[in-house]
C-alpha cells in the first residue's frame, strides 16, 4: 500500500511541476479570456511569459541522531554520543512562490548504542549499532516567508522561511556489534518494496547568497516506519523488547547549498508578490498612451467637449453648467453674461431687470428652473446649489409665498414617483428654509410625473437621457 501512495503522488506531482510557473501578463490587444477577471492585461500560461526562474538544484550534508528506538545515538544507557553523517541532493521545482516540490535522495549512516562500531566493546553487555541508508523522497515545500508576507517592509529580502514534508522508499542495512567483538548483519531492507515506505517532515531557514546561490540549514524528522532500523534485530530480539517504540526515528540535521537553475534575474521561491504589483505600476507608468479627449473637439470653447454639449455656440465668457448651456440664473430669458439684473427677471429689451411702476410690483409667476436630479435621486446636486442661493436672496426680496414644487420623469410606477417628487420638493424646501428663507414662504409639493418639461418624453425611451433628466426638477412658483 505504501509503494502505491508513493506511485501515485509521484504521477501528481509531474505534471504539476511540468506546467506550473509564474507569470506576467502582456496584451496584444486581443479581447480578454472570458474565464479572466476580466482585464485587458492578460497572456497565456506558457513558458515564454514567465519572468522568474522555477527550477534548482539542491545538494548539501548533515548528521543524522536516532532518537526513537531502543538503541538511540543520544547518550545511550552509560554509552556516549554517536554522531553519524549524511548527504543529499534534490532536484526542485517552484510551483508557485509559497510552494515547491522537490524529488530528493539522501544516504547517510546513522550510529547508535553504547559504543562506535568502529571501537571495541568496554565490555560483555554492551551493544554498538550502525545503520547505512538510502532513500529517494517526492516533499512538499511551503515557503512561509512569501505565503505569510503581506506588508512591504521596504527590506533586501534575503532570508525564508521553509517548511517541509513529504514520503518516499527508504533501503537500510543495519548492522550490531556485541561484546564479543563481532560485528554482523542484522536487517537488509531493500528499496521499492512495501515495508520500505516512509515519512519526514522539518523546516529550514534559507539565506540567499545571490541570484544563483542560496544556503540552506534544515532540522528534518525521519519516520522509518521499522522497529528493526536501530539494528537491534528482529522486532521480538532482547533488544526490541527494551521499549514500545515502533518505529525508529531520528533527526538529521543538515547544511546545503541551492543552485538556481534558468535565464531569468529571480527565482520564483524569493519573490515577494508585492514587488510584482509595483513592476506592474511601473510598466503602465513607463507607457506612453495618449488619451484623445473631446474627439469632436469644443467649438464654442465653453469646456464642454461637443460630444455632449447641448448648446454649441455659447457666446465667449459666459458661465455654462455641465451640459454647456449657459447659465441663466433667474430664468428670464437672458443670460447671465448679458442680464444686468442676475437674480430678478426682467424682459429681454430691459437687459433682465425688472421694468419700474409706480406702485408694489405684483408677482403673478415666477419659475426657477434648472434644479436637475440624478435619476431615482433626491439629493441635491453641488452644481445646483448656486441657483438655490439665488433663489434664497430672491424670495428674501420679496413680500410673496413660493410653491416648490418637485417632479420626476415618466420612468417608474405613478405611486413610487409621487413619493420620490415629493422628497425632492422636501429637500429643496429645507435647503432654503437652512440658508435663511422663513418657513411661513414655502410650500413643497410633489407632482409626480404628471408635470413634465418635455411631456413628449413619455415613455422615457422615447427622448434623449438630457429631456428626461431635465424632467428631474424641483422648480418655484409664486402663490
Amino acid at each position: 500500500m505504501k509503494l502505491s501512495l508513493a506511485i501515485v503522488a509521484f504521477a501528481l506531482a509531474i505534471p504539476s511541476a511540468t506546467y506550473a510557473q509564474d507569470s506576467t501578463a502582456v496584451s496584444k490587444g486581443e479581447y480578454p479570456n472570458t474565464f479572466s477577471s476580466g482585464s485587458a492585461n492578460v497572456s497565456p500560461f506558457t513558458s515564454q511569459s514567465k519572468r522568474f526562474n522555477d527550477w534548482s538544484i539542491s545538494a548539501g550534508v548533515g548528521v543524522p541522531l536516532l532518537q526513537s528506538a531502543d538503541l538511540t545515538s543520544i547518550k545511550n544507557g552509560n554509552g556516549k554520543n554517536l554522531f553519524g553523517y549524511s548527504a543529499y541532493l534534490s532536484i526542485d521545482k517552484a510551483i508557485t512562490h509559497a510552494f515547491g516540490i522537490n524529488l530528493q535522495y539522501d544516504k547517510g549512516e546513522t550510529r547508535q548504542g553504547w559504543f562506535n562500531t568502529k571501537n571495541a566493546a568496554p565490555d560483555a553487555t554492551a551493544v554498538g549499532a550502525r545503520t547505512q541508508y538510502d532513500a529517494i523522497s517526492i516533499l512538499g515545500d511551503i515557503n512561509f516567508s512569501n505565503l505569510l508576507r503581506r506588508v512591504d517592509n521596504h527590506s533586501p529580502y534575503r532570508w525564508a522561511l521553509h517548511g517541509y514534508a513529504g514520503i518516499g522508499t527508504i533501503a537500510y542495512r543495519a548492522y550490531q556489534k556485541a561484546g564479543n567483538g563481532k560485528q554482523a548483519l542484522m536487517t537488509e531492507v531493500k528499496p521499492f518494496q512495501l515495508g520500505s515506505m516512509f515519512m519526514q517532515a522539518g523546516t529550514g531557514l534559507k539565506f540567499k547568497v545571490n541570484r544563483r546561490i542560496d544556503i540552506e540549514g534544515r532540522l528534518m524528522y525521519v519516520v522509518t516506519g521499522d522497529d528493526e532500523f536501530d539494528g537491534g534485530g528482529d522486532a521480538y530480539s532482547a533488544i526490541n523488547k527494551r521499549s514500545e517504540q515502533v518505529s525508529d526515528n531520528f533527526f538529521n540535521a543538515t547544511l546545503g547549498l541551492t543552485f538556481k537553475l534558468g535565464k531569468h534575474e529571480s527565482h520564483l521561491m524569493w519573490h515577494d508578490p508585492l514587488q510584482e504589483i509595483y513592476y506592474k505600476l511601473d510598466v503602465l507608468a513607463n507607457k506612453n498612451q495618449d488619451i484623445e479627449v473631446c474627439k469632436k473637439g469644443d467649438a464654442d470653447n465653453d469646456g464642454v467637449c461637443d460630444d455632449w454639449d447641448r448648446q454649441l455656440d455659447t457666446p465667449a465668457g459666459a458661465r455654462v453648467d455641465g451640459a454647456g448651456v449657459a447659465l441663466d440664473t433667474d430664468l428670464d430669458g437672458v443670460i447671465d453674461l448679458y442680464d444686468k439684473c442676475v437674480t430678478v427677471p426682467g424682459p429681454v429689451e430691459n437687459n433682465g431687470c425688472p421694468v419700474a411702476t409706480t406702485g408694489p410690483v405684483v408677482e403673478t409667476e415666477t419659475k426657477l428652473e434648472g434644479i436637475e436630479f440624478d435619476l431615482n435621486s433626491d439629493r441635491i446636486l453641488p452644481s445646483n446649489t448656486p441657483i438655490l442661493n439665488n433663489a434664497v436672496n430672491y424670495i428674501n426680496s420679496s413680500n410673496g409665498s413660493y410653491s416648490v414644487i418637485g417632479a420626476t420623469d415618466t420612468r417608474g410606477t405613478d405611486a413610487y414617483n409621487q413619493k420620490l417628487s415629493e422628497r425632492r420638493a422636501n429637500n429643496v424646501k429645507n435647503y432654503l428654509i437652512k440658508n435663511g428663507v422663513q418657513t411661513g414662504k414655502l410650500q413643497a409639493v410633489g407632482k409626480g410625473e404628471k408635470d413634465l418639461k418635455y411631456p413628449e418624453c413619455e415613455p422615457a425611451t422615447k427622448c434623449p437621457e438630457w429631456k428626461n433628466r431635465a424632467n428631474r426638477r424641483v422648480y418655484f412658483e409664486a402663490k
